[in-house]
């Protein structure tokens, strides 16, 4: 949808206003435009009102030039209509530490109509929500700020220009080799000195070494500087530009000043060297923050550009951008399936590991669903297509996992405090160091290159990504092995898990029960029993429901005439059979109808204890009574005594929450290990249990699969989804499982607790940079050359040491890694 910029306009008294165009759904006639009209009137500020009933939109125009159009949203709210919500993508260049990110945010924030806004450093991305706002009207913001931005669409991605980011990294390469040219005689001169020989070329030569490295390569730092400086805020680069000039200038001045310059200390090595540090720190940071990337190119490269398509009997071979569902896609052996699916034709094994982490091929029949990015390894299928472009599951995973590599962890808002106020307090320290030095000793040069080392050593770079560099490779590496985080608060979160609740069908168990015994009544048979049962179940997708008419199909019995169908949420179903009002569900269906049975009664105790399912049927009209049971089976996944285990292995408790009988799910609860069972749940009593969970003082982690299992999901404090699942219960939870492995719940909050470990690393490395680095260097154990490469190691190893996450794997079944 696209949205008019806030816009300014002076009022006639001169004052400048603000006006914002919001998007309103749900308005149907022209009260509805009176009615909204008269609601944003009353909001303080609001000067004028226009609605538009045939677009939909609001105009507002506001007395104040930075309004609080929070207020006017919670008016169309209250007023009964749905103000929409629009969200931007947008790359931002020119950022190099944690303080420009606060700048963008805060120049973002400041836009008429943003309600939230996040800076990612590490992949120069900034996400904005909001009401009312455009693109344009957010890049005009950023780059009042001092940097460039661009909207980025929904079609690409963190490496959707690879060419511009290799054309980057060639060119600052190509800086660096030229700063370490330069700059080496004078490093020679230097360490000649401090041995005793006296290398050190002339003093002009030095100046005509040094000043293109200053003012050529050292030109960005003075550009960014200028900017930071013009917004009234200050950078890393800030910092390099009056410590380097600093140190260039006092060099030029006593050359120029001082008859036997050879025989005085000159510092153009600091000045030079220190920009070749820095060059060298932010080329290797380029490197090392490209590769934080590589699970994102590693899934955009499984698309393929071509697609076989049948069409009017012949097969052509199309852009995949112009095949449409529907089309018969024709995929040979060896060939990536380029659509999402449904097999048609043919049968064969399918690899899906670079999706779900599925090691195995997996066995495709007729149709089975196949994904756009798998290989077809033999066999030759004819896929319907169900799904293309950004619909597809590769798109809709990339799309996950940039959402949760640009997010920002909330441990990062202690970071952004701190780089808020991090660059004043080092201008403070090395103009207290200057004065310190310059009384102390009356020596100006002695001040100012001590000043030049406090200036910097310190880095902000470091802080601002020790958080996003870990989340990005943490995620990516997840993502790899079929665990898919949504954003950085489920990650955070997920670290701290304590326990684990599962959903028993289809989690725990394949979710692909089989009837095991039919008990009827006295004086029925199997096959009354059966009728009636595959009857009532006839159009339902449930579980049980499949079994009971593969039972029903093997037997030869079909069903007959049902009326009066309904489905009761949690118990089970009703329905007029021919003539009789029968109910087929839960024991609890019994007692609300005041049905009971002895024999039956020690029949299903016997049957729960042994770990099936039992459901009860009874007929309510003409005669009230009970009619039998059928019993179900279901098979415990081959993985998830593992999974288990795995959780114990953490010191996480497990525990099952399912509407099953008790005896049903204290059988599976024994034979896998699980420690607490919460059976004959309501789906809607699902998420009583996850706040029973955690007013015990837990961190709660639920994994389920199904639509009743979406509210428990929500109230968890990480909801964890199986793909093979609803949508329903994927889009709820923080973290979905690409594969129906339970094992891989202990994966997630391995991952988790694994990638926080690394935020935590590398915030302590760049703190302790700083803390233990700016006090050697006030002190004068630093000399500026040392300062500049320690700043310049910093970002470098806060990167490397995240990018250690890349070789994660989870636990496989049998104890080991995949």
């Amino acid at each position: 949808m696209a949205y008019i910029a806030a816009q300014d306009r002076s009022t006639s008294a001169g004052q400048v206003a603000a006006e914002i165009d919001i998007a309103i759904a749900g308005m149907t006639c022209a009260s509805c435009v009176g009615r909204v009209e008269t609601a944003i009137r009353k909001v303080p500020g609001v000067t004028d009102v226009a609605v538009n009933l045939a677009t939909e939109r609001a105009r507002v125009a506001f007395d104040a030039a930075n309004p609080n159009t929070q207020d006017v949203i919670d008016a169309i709210s209250k007023a009964g209509y749905e103000p929409s919500t629009v969200e931007f993508d947008l790359r931002v260049e020119g950022m190099t530490c944690a303080s420009c990110v606060g700048r963008v945010e805060k120049s973002l924030r400041r836009v008429p109509g943003v309600t939230a806004a996040t800076v990612n450093l590490a992949i120069e991305r900034a996400h904005v929500t909001g009401h009312g706002i455009s693109a344009q009207a957010l890049v005009n913001a950023i780059e009042k700020a001092g940097y460039q931005a661009s909207p980025v669409t929904k079609e690409q991605t963190a490496t959707a220009a690879p060419d511009e980011a290799n054309d980057r990294s060639r060119r600052e390469l190509r800086h660096v080799l030229i700063g370490a040219l330069l700059s080496t005689p004078l490093v020679v001169g230097m360490v000649g000195d401090l041995l005793g020989f006296d290398m050190m070329v002339p003093g002009w030569i030095q100046f005509l070494l040094a000043t293109p490295v200053q003012f050529w390569l050292g030109a960005r730092f003075y550009k960014a500087a200028y900017k930071a400086v013009r917004a009234g805020a200050g950078n890393m680069d800030l910092l390099v530009a009056l410590g380097t000039t600093a140190a260039w200038g006092l060099s030029t001045w006593t050359l120029s000043t001082t008859e036997h310059a050879g025989h005085v200390p000159l510092y153009f090595e600091a000045s030079a060297v220190l920009i070749t540090f820095v060059l060298l720190g932010k080329w290797l940071e380029s490197r090392a923050k490209g590769q934080t990337a590589a699970a994102i190119r590693a899934l955009m490269g499984l698309r393929p550009d071509k697609a076989r398509v049948r069409r009017n009997g012949a097969e052509v071979e199309i852009p995949v951008a112009e095949v449409r569902v529907g089309d018969l896609v024709v995929v040979r052996p060896g060939e990536r399936m380029p659509v999402d699916g449904q097999v048609v034709e043919g049968t064969g094994s399918v690899d899906e590991t670079m999706l779900t982490g599925e090691p195995l091929p997996v066995e495709k029949d007729l149709d089975a669903k196949v994904t756009g990015g798998s290989i077809n390894v033999d066999g030759l299928l004819v896929v319907r297509t169900t799904a293309v472009g950004s619909e597809t599951m590769l798109s809709k995973i990339v799309r996950l996992v940039e959402g949760a590599q640009a997010s920002k962890a909330p441990i990062q808002r202690t970071v952004d405090r701190v780089s808020a106020v991090f660059v004043p307090v080092v201008l403070a320290i090395a103009t207290v160091t200057f004065a310190a030095w310059w009384g102390l000793t009356g020596s100006v040069e002695a001040a100012i290159i001590t000043a030049v080392s406090v200036l910097v050593i310190a880095c902000p770079c470091a802080l601002g990504l020790a958080t996003p560099t870990s989340i990005m490779v943490g995620t990516g590496a997840a993502a790899r092995h079929g665990i898919l985080i949504k954003d950085a608060e489920a990650l955070e979160r997920a670290h701290a898990v304590t326990a684990v609740a599962f959903d028993k069908t289809g989690t725990l168990t394949e979710g692909k029960p089989r009837v095991t015994a039919i008990v009827p009544a006295s004086g029925l048979d199997e096959a009354t029993v059966l009728r009636t049962a595959v009857t009532l179940q006839q159009g339902s997708e449930h579980p049980l429901a499949h079994a009971v008419r593969d039972r029903a199909g093997t037997a030869g019995i079909a069903p007959i005439t049902l009326t009066d169908f309904k489905a009761l949420a949690g118990r089970g179903v009703s329905g007029r059979v021919g003539e009789t009002a029968v109910v087929f569900g839960a024991k609890r269906l019994m007692m609300e109808n005041g049905l009971s049975d002895a024999v039956l009664e020690a029949e299903a105790a016997a049957l729960e204890a042994s770990g099936r399912t039992v459901s009860w049927m009874a007929e309510l009209a003409p005669a009230r009574r009970v009619l039998g049971l059928i019993a179900f089976g279901d098979t415990v996944k081959a993985s998830a005594r593992e999974a288990i285990r795995s959780l114990h292995d953490q010191g996480i408790e497990a525990v099952m929450v399912t509407g099953d009988s008790r005896g049903a799910a204290e059988a599976v609860a024994r034979e896998l290990g699980i420690d607490r069972v919460f059976a004959e749940v309501l789906p809607g009593d699902k998420a009583d249990v996850m706040a029973a969970l955690k007013r015990e003082g837990k961190v709660v982690a639920m994994v389920g699969d199904g639509i009743n299992d979406a509210p428990a999901l929500a109230a968890a404090d990480v909801g964890i989804a199986m793909a093979t699942g609803t949508d329903v219960a994927m889009h709820t939870a923080g973290v979905t499982l690409m594969r129906g492995d339970p094992i891989l719940v202990g994966g997630a909050v391995d991952v988790s607790r694994r990638t926080y470990a690394k935020i935590k690393q590398g915030l302590f490395w760049a703190f302790i940079y700083n803390v233990v680095g700016l006090p050697l260097a006030a002190l004068g154990f630093l000399s500026p050359v040392l300062a500049g490469a320690a700043m310049a190691l910093s970002s470098v190893s806060v990167v490397l040491n995240a990018l250690t996450l890349r070789g994660w794997k989870p636990r496989a079944a049998g104890g080991g890694r995949t």
